[in-house]
């Protein structure tokens, strides 16, 4: 496993006595990570990479540099799902009766202890009963977890108080439940407690190809106070607060996940300077339906490919950095699709470090206020991102952001009210209208070149009075009519084909912004600051710099 060279941040021995860092993320991650925290200060004894962050109320859209996703390097070996039963431990959990064939482990009661690194093999069932790791030499702990069904009425069942590093293997053709109650979160409040069924203070990887349901009553339903990386297998959770949480790290790299959640679905939420938490999918497909963020990091958020939705959720995305190279991702929110923060209380000014980067793949993004919302600046330079908000425009709309929006490359449809058009610098064209008359949903609404040629086709899936869209065919300058009618058989976004039937609802000149909806972020309607229609100088807004070690693409 390779990564780009990055600066690292070291932590004390007296916070991580057994193992050195081993956390970086290619390219964006530690790179944005080290940047926002580097802001923030050093505390005692922690380093931190100093960077100097340029005004980004300077600069240009052609300048903005997006961030990419690289490899992550984590405590995972791509192989860890792999074992040899031979000379591997037996464990048979049963009320009353468990028992173990081998060493490294013993019974007491309902409890069963594991003490040395190696191979567990285990199966059967406890209806209040709890399997515990706490193994302080070196070497991992390989959990074989086939056909296990394990309760727990008082506290988490399984626990791992301490291993150099834990596998949980879900062994070919299982099926494993996990489950605690709501008595369990008792006691989550104390130091270091357990506060999820499937609860680990150790790094923590789940591969194999079989599958686990994990019940979290209480409290979380999966949590790694180190790290966690979900290699493979198939998982369901559902927990009355977060889903799936690695404190340091959450990295997927395959598998097929689904998440039901009272707070959010996926969660890394460690604040400490230099380790910023982060969440990374490189594979597989991740279904959510959330009571608050479908994903949220404190530092950032990669998506590489594989699939994600989000069903339900307050906000989708949120972190300091989101960056989607690739895949599909699909988010429905209350209120903000994706949203880049870093949490500070900086009013309307743009936050260092806080960046959106689209740079391939599908996004579709369905909310009830703000579609794409940075509160530093956002760039797309490939893909096809869709945002459809409910919003009217104003403070709150399909695109809303503080610093520079810049559409380089891809497609972008957005619609619903307007806080921010692309920057006029943009390398790609666009056209930003408010239209004469509203779009229902189900119809098509098509931007047409005088030529009579449909540059860009999309079906409304909520009615919009406002459409911005960036596209290859688009030139800034020429004047483009925007027609509407029966959506005909079209789905989703196209270019080409007939306008026959449809009617003129808007007229624009690319790379204009026109329309009374449209002003800067937290403004009214038809104000960019000037009269409608007219930007002030300086549009474009704040940049968030570029993080020290990233690699980077124009």
């Amino acid at each position: 496993m390779t990564t780009s060279p990055l600066p690292t941040t070291p932590t004390s021995s007296a916070e991580r006595p057994r193992m050195p860092l081993r956390r970086k993320v290619a390219a964006l991650s530690t790179a944005a990570v080290l940047m926002l925290a580097s802001a923030c200060g050093a505390s005692d004894g922690t380093a931190t990479t100093s960077t100097a962050v340029g005004s980004q109320s300077s600069v240009s859209a052609s300048s903005l540099t997006a961030n990419t996703v690289g490899v992550a390097d984590t405590h995972a070996d791509a192989n860890d799902g792999d074992y040899s039963p031979d000379g591997a431990t037996t464990i048979t959990l049963a009320d009353g009766a468990s028992t173990v064939d081998g060493t490294g482990a013993h019974v007491e009661g309902d409890v069963v202890t594991i003490t040395k690194a190696g191979t567990y093999l285990v199966s059967g069932t406890l209806t209040d009963g709890q399997l515990v790791v706490d193994s302080t030499g070196d070497g991992k702990v390989v959990l074989v977890l086939d056909g296990v069904d394990l309760t727990s009425a008082d506290t988490s069942p399984v626990v791992i108080t301490e291993a150099d590093e834990a596998v949980l293997v879900l062994a070919d053709g299982s099926t494993n439940v996990l489950a605690d109650s709501a008595a369990s979160g008792d006691d989550d409040k104390e130091d270091d407690a357990p506060t999820a069924t499937l609860f680990s203070m150790a790094d923590l990887t789940i591969a194999g190809s079989g599958s686990l349901r994990v019940n979290g009553t209480s409290n979380d339903a999966i949590a790694a106070k180190d790290g966690l990386v979900i290699l493979s297998g198939t998982i369901d959770v559902t927990a009355a607060d977060d889903g799936i949480r690695g404190k340091d790290y959450l990295v997927v790299q395959g598998g097929t996940l689904s998440v039901e959640s009272g707070g959010d679905g996926l969660k890394s939420d460690n604040e400490d300077v230099g380790e910023l938490g982060w969440v990374q999918i490189d594979a597989g497909t991740v279904a959510i339906a959330a009571g608050d963020d479908g994903v949220d990091a404190v530092g950032a958020i990669n998506f590489a490919d594989g699939t994600l939705v989000v069903t339900e959720s307050e906000e989708g995305l949120e972190a300091a950095a989101i960056t989607i190279a690739g895949g599909a991702v699909e988010v429905t929110a209350n209120d903000d699709g994706l949203n880049a923060t870093d949490a500070s209380s900086a009013g309307e000014s743009a936050q260092d470090g806080v960046l959106i980067t689209i740079s391939g793949g599908d996004v579709a993004v369905t909310t009830g206020a703000d579609g794409l919302d940075s509160n530093g600046s956002a760039i797309i330079t490939g893909g096809t991102t869709v945002v459809s908000s409910t919003a009217p425009g104003g403070g709150d709309g399909s695109l809303d952001v503080n610093g520079t929006l810049a559409v380089n490359s891809g497609t972008l449809a957005a619609l619903g009210g307007i806080s921010r058009s692309p920057a006029t610098d943009s390398e790609q064209g666009f056209v930003a209208v408010s239209l004469d008359t509203a779009v229902e949903a189900g119809q098509q609404v098509a931007v047409v070149d005088t030529g009579g040629e449909v540059v860009a086709r999309y079906v409304v899936e909520d009615p919009t009075s406002a459409v911005i869209v960036a596209a290859d065919g688009i030139v800034n300058g020429e004047s483009y009519d925007i027609v509407a009618g029966d959506a005909g058989g079209q789905t989703g976004f196209s270019t080409g084909g007939s306008t026959a039937g449809l009617t003129t609802v808007g007229t624009a000149t690319a790379g204009e912004s026109t329309g009374g909806d449209m002003g800067p972020r937290g403004g009214g309607p038809g104000n960019w600051g000037g009269a409608p229609g007219e930007r002030p100088e300086g549009e474009g807004g704040p940049n968030p710099g570029v993080p020290p070690g990233s690699t980077e693409q124009s």
